[in-house]
């Protein structure tokens, strides 16, 4: 935190959203806010007020052309979830948690991946993005999550990165979308970095994945990836890099270091250090990062992104 041009945690402690205050508080200062329930906050409650009996969250709109409405109530559960976890630090004992991933075992095939959401094709990014927040909130060592990291980790590419494979295939996604055939990926084609550091997070969060040799190979060939473009057509540009989100979504700058740190890398790596010294060289006069681009959209997204921020460059020189 020495680095940084602005101390950004008087910006975040003082923030107008108790749960961003308290996770401030307790992951920056080491403190705890006494008298604050985060799972009776109204942001909560509203969540839960949303929830379906069968612990699904139903997806607002969608179009059938694309995919099923089972499939968009499977995303709209991830995205759910995420906050949940993310955000408010709920884990397995909330019964929404519980209800949430019960739903999700529901999607999940007996191979261990979660099917759906690109129809009949395989989902590496999502099966891996689900898995992550099981882990976070407790189900690490469940049948459900270590039958996707077995999954996982036999549907890697040659390269030890992982793909989408419908796209080693050539495919667009209409065709992925829509086949009525699930297809098998072509290992001889090159890792897709955007999927390759979403499953990381899988395996960064588990402690039993996360030192493995090849938790560490394909680390290092996302790190040989920062700033360059993808080589498949799904988000492609180098800008997107310097897209953050927070919970995380897609891979980015911030959510590739913040697995990487927990994966053992530190700014002793060039390819990390280049990565850090983004941060450190971009921070805005505020305290703040990308401020009104970041994702989701909303009053707060910009102080989540800088308790990420914080919390990855903490970790990351530790």
């Amino acid at each position: 935190m020495k680095q940084l041009r602005s101390d950004p945690i008087g910006l975040l402690v003082a923030a107008d959203d108790a749960a961003l205050r308290s996770m401030a508080r307790r992951e920056l200062l080491g403190e705890t806010t006494p008298g604050i329930s985060v799972a009776e906050l109204p942001a909560v409650r509203q969540a839960v007020t949303r929830q379906q009996p069968d612990g699904r969250w139903r997806y607002p709109g969608g179009n059938p052309d694309i995919r099923s409405r089972a499939a968009y109530d499977q995303l709209e559960t991830y995205r759910q979830l995420g906050v949940l976890v993310c955000k408010f630090g709920l884990d397995r004992r909330h019964p929404a948690v519980a209800a949430a991933a019960g739903f999700l075992s529901s999607c999940q095939t007996e191979a261990g991946d979660y099917r759906g959401i690109y129809g009949h094709q395989y989902t590496p990014n999502y099966s891996a993005a689900i898995t992550e927040l099981l882990i976070r909130a407790g189900y690490g060592h469940t049948a459900q999550v270590e039958k996707t990291m077995r999954w996982l980790l036999s549907m890697r590419q040659d390269d030890g990165g992982w793909a989408i494979p419908a796209r080693t295939l050539g495919m667009s996604l209409n065709v992925m979308y829509t086949a009525r055939e699930t297809f098998e990926p072509d290992r001889g084609r090159p890792s897709s970095h955007l999927v390759t550091g979403i499953v990381l997070r899988a395996l960064a969060a588990h402690p039993g994945y996360r030192h493995s040799a090849h938790t560490r190979r394909a680390a290092e060939l996302l790190t040989s990836r920062f700033f360059r473009r993808d080589v498949y057509p799904d988000r492609v540009a180098p800008s997107n890099w310097l897209v953050f989100s927070y919970p995380f979504w897609w891979t980015d700058l911030l959510s590739a270091l913040d697995s990487l740190a927990q994966i053992g890398f530190r700014p002793g790596d060039p390819d990390i250090a280049r990565g850090v010294a983004w941060f450190i060289d971009n921070q805005e006069p505020s305290g703040l990062w990308n401020t009104g681009r970041n994702r989701p959209k909303g009053p707060h997204s910009d102080l989540w992104v800088g308790l990420a921020i914080c919390r990855m460059l903490n970790a990351i020189s530790a």
